[in-house]
C-alpha cells in the first residue's frame, strides 16, 4: 500500500466511522504520529481497510517499501508535511519515523498477527520487504502478547480452582438456608469463566481451511498408515517421513553414546524410536495412547524388543506413575499430535524435572530433552514468536536451550502435501532444541 499524497486533515468534529478508519490508515501510512495520537484517542489501532484488509501496522510498514520510500522522498522535496513537530537536532529518517509509528500503534493495542487480504500479517509484510528491524519489532510484540495470554490462562485456571472451592462451600451453606435467602444468592451469583471469557488476539491462520483438532477426538479417530505418512480420518498429517532428517539429528544429540535411558512420548510412525534403537539404549520407554498405533507396535514386535517398555495411555496419566516408581532417564523426546502449546508447557514444567536425571548422560553432566518444534510453522513470523516464547518458558522451568538450525527441503515441490488437508510446515529452516538443566 503506497502512502497517500497528502496528510489527513485535522478536524475538531468526530468523523463518521468509515472516514475515521481511512484517517487512521492514512496517518499510519504517512508516519504522522501527532495526528495518529489524536485519532487514537477515540479510534482503534485495529481498524482494517475494507478493500485490502490492511491494518495501520500494515500501512506503516508498506509505506517503507523501496518504491514508496522513493516516492515519499520526492514528495518531501516539493511539499512540507503538516502536523509534524519541528525536528530537534538531526532530522529523523523515514525508517525511524516508521519504527516510532509502529511502536505507537503497538502501545495502543495493535494486534501483531492480524491478516490482510493477501493472507499476510504485518510481520510477513516486513519480512517480504526486507525490513529486518520492523520485523523484529513485530516478533517482540508477538512474544509479549503470547506470554501475557499464557499468564492470563494460568490465572484463569487458578480462578477456576478457587471458584470450585467457593461453590462447594456455598452448596454446604445452601443446605442451611431458607428458600428466600437461597433465591438472593442465586440472583447475585457471578458468571463462570465459561459464561464470561476473555477475548484474545486471533492467531494467524493459513489461507487453507482451519483445522479443529483436539486430543480426545484424535484418539477416537481412524488412522491410515502408508510407508511415508500417517493421516487421521480428516486427512490431517499426524506424522510424515520428511521429518526423518530432523529425527535423526535429534537422536544423535539426545543419545551421543550407548547404554543410556530414553523416553519417547508419541510413537507415531516410529521414526525416532527406530533411531533411538540404533544408539543401543539400556532402557527405552515409549508412551503411546492411540489404539491404532498401539496395534501397529504389537504387529511390529516392539513389545518383545529387549529393554523396550511400552506404556499404553496418555502421558498425563503415565508420567506421574513413572515418577512415583522412581524411573530416571538420560534423554526424553516429546512429539504428540492434536495437543496445543499449553500441553507442551505442562509437560516440561511439571514432569520433565521428575524423570530427567540431573547427573545423567554419557559424562554425568545431566540428562537432555527435546521436542518437535513445529509451533506456528505455517508462517515465519509465528514460528519466530513461538520459538522465543517456548525458550523463555523453558528457562523459567529451570532449563537452558541450545538451538541447531536444519535446512528443510521444498516440501511443496517434493509433493509431500499431496492428499494432506493442511500443511503443518511451510518454512525453509527447522530450529532444533536441546534442553538441559541450568548450570
Amino acid at each position: 500500500m503506497a502512502p497517500a499524497t497528502a496528510n489527513p486533515p485535522m478536524t475538531t468534529e468526530q468523523p463518521d466511522p468509515e472516514m475515521a478508519v481511512q484517517m487512521i490508515l492514512l496517518a499510519a501510512a504517512h508516519h504522522d504520529r501527532e495526528t495518529l495520537r489524536t485519532l487514537l484517542r477515540h479510534g482503534s489501532a485495529n481498524v482494517q481497510d475494507p478493500e485490502t484488509g490492511a491494518t495501520p501496522l500494515h500501512c506503516a510498514i508498506a509505506a517503507c517499501a523501496p518504491e514508496n520510500l522513493a516516492a515519499g522522498e520526492e514528495e518531501s522535496k516539493t511539499e512540507p508535511k503538516k502536523n509534524e513537530p519541528e525536528p530537534q537536532g538531526e532530522e529523523e529518517t523515514e525508517l525511524e519515523k516508521a519504527q516510532k509509528t509502529i511502536r505507537l500503534l503497538l502501545q495502543n493495542g495493535a494486534i501483531w498477527n492480524d491478516l490482510d487480504n493477501n493472507n499476510e500479517t504485518p510481520g510477513c509484510l516486513a519480512l517480504r520487504l526486507g525490513l529486518k528491524d520492523m520485523y523484529e519489532m513485530i516478533v517482540d510484540a508477538g512474544v509479549r502478547a503470547e506470554l501475557l495470554l499464557n499468564r492470563l490462562d494460568d490465572y484463569e485456571e487458578l480462578g477456576d480452582e478457587d471458584e470450585e472451592e467457593e461453590e462447594e462451600e456455598e452448596e454446604e451453606d445452601v443446605e442451611h438456608q431458607d428458600d428466600e435467602t437461597k433465591g438472593e444468592n442465586d440472583a447475585t451469583e457471578s458468571k463462570t469463566p465459561e459464561q464470561e471469557t476473555t477475548q484474545a488476539a486471533p492467531a494467524a491462520e493459513s489461507s487453507e481451511a482451519t483445522v479443529d483438532l483436539n486430543s480426545e477426538a484424535y484418539l477416537q479417530s481412524n488412522l491410515s498408515f502408508t510407508s511415508d505418512r500417517i493421516l487421521d480420518e480428516d486427512k490431517n498429517g499426524v506424522m510424515m517421513s520428511w521429518e526423518t532428517d530432523i529425527m535423526k539429528r535429534s537422536a544423535e544429540l539426545l543419545l551421543p553414546g550407548p547404554g543410556l535411558r530414553v523416553l519417547n512420548v508419541g510413537h507415531g510412525m516410529g521414526i525416532i524410536d527406530e533411531l533411538f534403537q540404533s544408539h543401543k539404549p539400556s532402557e527405552h520407554h515409549i508412551i503411546e495412547a492411540h489404539p491404532a498405533v498401539l496395534e501397529k507396535l504389537r504387529k511390529e514386535g516392539w513389545y518383545e524388543k529387549p529393554g523396550v517398555t511400552i506404556h499404553e495411555g496418555k502421558w498425563q496419566d503415565i508420567l506421574p506413575k513413572m515418577i512415583e516408581e522412581g524411573v530416571m532417564l538420560d534423554a526424553i523426546y516429546f512429539d504428540t499430535f492434536a495437543e496445543d502449546y499449553k500441553a507442551l508447557r505442562e509437560f516440561f514444567t511439571e514432569y520433565v524435572i521428575g524423570v530427567l536425571d540431573p547427573q545423567g548422560g554419557v559424562d554425568g553432566s545431566g540428562g537432555r530433552w527435546s521436542f518437535f518444534n513445529g509451533l506456528g510453522a505455517d508462517r515465519q513470523v509465528c514460528y519466530d514468536v513461538y520459538t522465543k516464547v517456548v525458550e523463555m518458558d523453558i528457562f523459567e522451568a529451570g532449563f537452558d536451550t541450545e538451538w541447531e538450525d536444519l535446512a528443510v527441503p521444498d516440501l511443496d515441490q517434493a509433493g509431500e502435501w499431496d492428499g494432506v488437508r493442511r500443511r503443518y510446515w511451510a518454512l525453509k529452516t527447522y530450529r532444533l532444541p536441546i534442553c538441559k538443566f541450568m548450570g
